[in-house]
């Protein structure tokens, strides 16, 4: 068997290192093929280095764009090295543009799809990633849910055969790594309690008034509850804090983007972590962090429903009453989100179905 691993952002980065892993520790045949959606060091390469995964095969430098640019730069890029290498199976992960145009390249060649991180839902068709992840769920061949609600979600939508309840990988990816978050050097020390902040998707940091909004609201938790929020700030977002004039509160502090080590060991310090990602959602809630969520839906409901999770939308007096009700928070939930054996669950239904 061969397998064809298709990543290019940094979430599919870390989400996919424990398969990789497990890939490498069975002697399975595999390359990757990094697309290029994120290409900064910062954003990219920073998270090779430290996971110690192999060098991609294949660096197709997709770059940025609009969505369709982007994503028809790796549809055929993608597609020239399936032809050339003429895998077994394509496995992608999650719902970027790189997930969508790995699949589409490998179905239509006829080259099983294994998707990691099916079956989430935002119920949101304005997000492009909820349109991706629908996509890639009806092309692929095998998915590889990590909940039963996200079972129930693609049984909903017809999808039962090639349906598997195996975990999320970032429990892997957390519990992998973080032994080693005490070695990483962080960019400043750390006040004894703070929170902490990421924010980064599109319609977010692209609209002004959202974004307005958010910081306004993340300024009020700052101001109400005393303590400093720690901002590793996406370059896209800082540029458009900087475009739109829009003031940052002097209780924020902005921050470089962070290796995954720095990020983690920022991440598991904090009272509380306010976030529009649905990947810090995971994490949060995996390291007993409480975490508010700055959008207006989740495709992470579990950890709503085991207390580790609130959503606030993007008002800001909402955005601080959501953090006065989970700032006393700490753990004690059950994760719903797996046992950290999911790439290992992974790996060897691959090997059972395509190998």
């Amino acid at each position: 068997m061969r397998v064809a691993v298709v990543l290019g952002t940094r979430p599919e980065i870390i989400k996919l290192a424990p398969v990789v892993k497990e890939l490498e520790r069975r002697g399975i045949d595999f390359f990757i093929i990094h697309t290029g959606q994120h290409y900064s060091y910062s954003m990219d390469r920073v998270f090779f280095e430290q996971l110690e995964l192999p060098e991609p095969r294949y660096n197709l430098g997709a770059g940025s764009g609009t969505h369709a640019e982007q994503t028809a730069r790796i549809l055929v890029g993608v597609e020239r090295v399936l032809v050339r290498e003429g895998p077994d199976a394509v496995v992608v992960q999650g719902d970027t543009n790189s997930t969508l145009a790995g699949a589409l390249s490998a179905v239509k060649l006829g080259v099983p799809v294994a998707h990691v991180e099916a079956g989430l839902r935002s119920f949101d068709m304005s997000m492009p990633e909820e349109v991706n992840r629908v996509v890639v769920d009806h092309v692929s061949a095998l998915l590889f849910a990590p909940t039963q609600l996200s079972r129930r979600n693609l049984e909903r939508e017809g999808v039962f055969e090639g349906v598997y309840v195996t975990g999320n990988t970032v429990v892997d990816a957390v519990a992998m790594y973080l032994r080693r978050v005490e070695e990483a050097e962080l960019p400043l020390d750390p006040p004894e309690e703070y929170a902490f902040l990421t924010l980064h998707r599109q319609e977010n940091v692209d609209n002004p008034q959202r974004l307005a909004s958010a910081m306004r609201g993340v300024g009020l938790v700052a101001e109400r509850l005393g303590l400093p929020v720690l901002f590793p700030a996406h370059p896209r977002t800082r540029a458009r804090l900087a475009e739109h004039g829009i003031r940052v509160s002097d209780g924020v502090v902005l921050l470089e983007p962070l290796g995954y080590f720095q990020f983690l060991k920022l991440l598991r310090g904090a009272r509380l972590v306010l976030t529009d990602s649905g990947g810090v959602q995971e994490e949060a809630c995996t390291l007993g962090v409480p975490c508010v969520t700055l959008r207006y839906n989740t495709e992470r409901p579990e950890t709503v429903y085991v207390g580790a999770n609130a959503v606030a939308g993007l008002d800001p007096q909402r955005i601080l009453s959501r953090a006065l009700e989970m700032v006393g928070r700490r753990g004690g939930w059950p994760n719903p989100l797996g046992d950290g054996r999911a790439a290992e669950r992974i790996v060897k239904i691959l090997e059972e179905d395509v190998g």
